[in-house]
């Protein structure tokens, strides 16, 4: 990110969270690597309480975005505010299911051991030293309907249940805000509207979500809101009403000259 002072950055916050409700903030977002702009002057607002699709074709910024969001990936430009707090000074705010979990799936781990992963320095002692159960654990398990599996193998579940599985862990973390790269992935149809629905019941608890697909079906019965991106955000609101032909083109279609004034190292909008 461009240096600036500590005044600077409070006069940023103080501008965006100026009567906004929303708990994620982003303003002029780039991210750069090497000579490729994978984020270009990216903005929107997400407010509390919402479930919201991140839509977008392989290599529009989907993951780049999620990881952004979460300080794993720097940014070249631009400012993230989540909660009205720079992204830096948010840690655990936010938990993030990836893409790809990191799991040898030859290893022996139980629903339960995935889980408790998810507490790993928090807790009492005892609980630490696994001598007494975390009730955080159970609550978790006991939302996404996978209590009753806390003792099978995760090797041996469906898509389904791994995705809940791995939400279980993420909501350990007591974290307000859910992010999602491809939950939908080697799931089924069925099985996707049981993440749904579990997904539903945690923004009605309050928590906001966002999670990444590739599946254009059942958006509107889905979300909230969408919001699309390709390197850039084409449109971002009810899913009923964001998917028009110009949307769809600037998504999947021929949209080379709609970044021919944006280059690396030029982050003002062409000027």
């Amino acid at each position: 990110m461009e240096s600036v002072t500590p005044q600077e950055l409070n006069v940023v916050c103080n501008n965006l969270c100026e009567n906004c409700s929303c708990c994620i903030q982003v303003s002029d977002v780039c991210v750069e690597f090497e000579n490729v702009l994978a984020l270009d002057n990216v903005s929107f607002s997400i407010k509390a309480g919402t479930l919201t699709g991140i839509v977008g074709p392989n290599g529009g910024g989907k993951s780049t975005l999620f990881n952004s969001l979460v300080g794993l990936q720097s940014i070249s430009h631009g400012t993230i505010l989540i909660n009205n707090m720079p992204s830096n000074r948010s840690l655990g705010k936010i938990s993030y299911v990836p893409q790809k979990e990191r799991i040898n799936w030859r290893f022996p781990l139980t629903v339960e051991d995935v889980v408790s992963l998810g507490r790993i320095g928090k807790g009492s002692i005892m609980q630490k030293l696994g001598f007494t159960g975390n009730p955080i654990v159970e609550e978790s398990l006991r939302k996404v309907d996978m209590w009753d599996h806390r003792k099978a193998l995760v090797a041996n579940l469906s898509g389904g249940q791994r995705q809940r599985t791995f939400i279980a862990r993420a909501l350990t973390q007591e974290a307000d805000i859910l992010l999602l790269d491809e939950a939908f992935s080697g799931v089924d149809f069925a099985s996707q509207e049981g993440v749904i629905d579990v997904l539903r019941s945690l923004r009605d608890e309050g928590k906001t979500i966002l999670m990444a697909t590739h599946d254009l079906n059942s958006l509107s019965d889905r979300f909230d809101e969408v919001l699309c991106i390709n390197r850039h955000i084409c449109a971002h609101g009810n899913p009923e009403s964001v998917f028009t032909d110009e949307v769809l083109k600037e998504l999947y279609g021929a949209h080379g000259e709609l970044f021919a004034e944006h280059q690396v190292g030029r982050h003002s909008h062409g000027t």
